[in-house]
């Protein structure tokens, strides 16, 4: 049973979270940090979104038409990861257009030409331990299931390894009256996972989008429904807070410990969070963050 988080999300190629215009030094810096409390694990949360990229890939300037990218952030994130000695895994890109309007083949499509890049190009690579299907889903979507399973299925190919996917719960703190119950939630993920046994390894459930009081439950869940249809249960501990009136600030310590807390009762297999560097880090642009970290190492040294 985990104790510690030992994973964290790497997000610079954002849509909702602000850029900390980090250059080589800071992230030499940052994951000193992370191995400092135990992390041993970095997921790149999307290597492209919509026109951005983290590397100067051919594939999205000529399907996307991406800005241009001055820093290899892959590398650079490869680098430090073989260096702390931490697995990397490569997170896919979010056309942030096409599987949002149905046109699911053509965002699988583009991510099929993509990975066959990125194979070529850092397949070698020690740390290179695992893909990431950056696409979130709440619900059953049959649209999303064609996509995940060719894409998990062209992954697997290029390259067997461990494939894991982070979906959110369709909860009260993100959608209001429109939430669904915890007997709606194991209906939908039933289907879900029914589709996805044996080709995608792992599922880590994000853990804001349900009141506090809820979580408990939802964790039990999450890891008896992975455990029926074959799936590693890890838990994506937010550590920042979707609670406030601004978007989104590093969360308040006692939340944070309770939610840990939780995820060791049931018993998950590893704690990862989104995200270190912005939320948790020592060197983050929030001094929140730093003064969170404070707490957690307190809190670490305790267990």
């Amino acid at each position: 049973m985990p104790e510690v988080i030992t994973g964290t999300f790497l997000d610079e190629i954002t849509h909702d979270i602000p850029s900390q215009n980090w250059g080589r030094e800071e992230w030499v810096r940052d994951f000193d940090a992370m191995k400092s409390v135990g992390i041993d694990t970095v997921i790149l949360i999307r290597a492209g979104y919509r026109n951005q990229a983290t590397y100067d890939s051919a594939v999205l300037k000529k399907e996307m038409g991406i800005l241009p990218v001055s820093t290899d952030l892959v590398d650079l994130f490869l680098e430090q990861a073989e260096r702390c000695g931490m697995s990397f895994f490569f997170g896919t890109y979010d056309s942030g257009r096409y599987w949002h309007q149905g046109d699911y083949q053509k965002e699988t499509d583009i991510n099929r030409a993509f990975c066959d890049e990125v194979a070529g190009r850092y397949g070698h690579r020690k740390a290179f331990r695992g893909w990431y299907i950056s696409h979130e889903i709440n619900t059953y979507d049959d649209g999303m299931m064609k996509v995940y399973e060719e894409l998990s299925s062209h992954l697997k190919g290029l390259m067997d390894l461990p494939l894991f996917i982070s979906p959110y719960v369709k909860g009260i703190k993100q959608f209001g009256d429109e939430a669904i119950s915890l007997d709606q939630h194991v209906k939908e993920w039933s289907q879900v996972f029914e589709r996805l046994k044996g080709i995608v390894d792992i599922v880590a459930f994000q853990d804001g989008q349900v009141a506090l009081e809820e979580l408990e439950d939802y964790l039990r869940v999450n890891g008896e429904l992975a455990a029926r249809y074959g799936l590693r249960s890890w838990s994506n501990v937010e550590s920042f807070d979707r609670d406030m009136p601004i978007s989104f600030p590093p969360i308040a310590w006692p939340k944070m410990q309770f939610k840990m807390e939780a995820a060791q009762r049931a018993r998950v297999d590893k704690l990862i969070t989104f995200e270190f560097s912005h939320f948790m880090s020592p060197h983050s642009a929030y001094l929140s963050a730093r003064h969170l970290f404070d707490r957690y190492r307190e809190w670490m040294e305790g267990q």
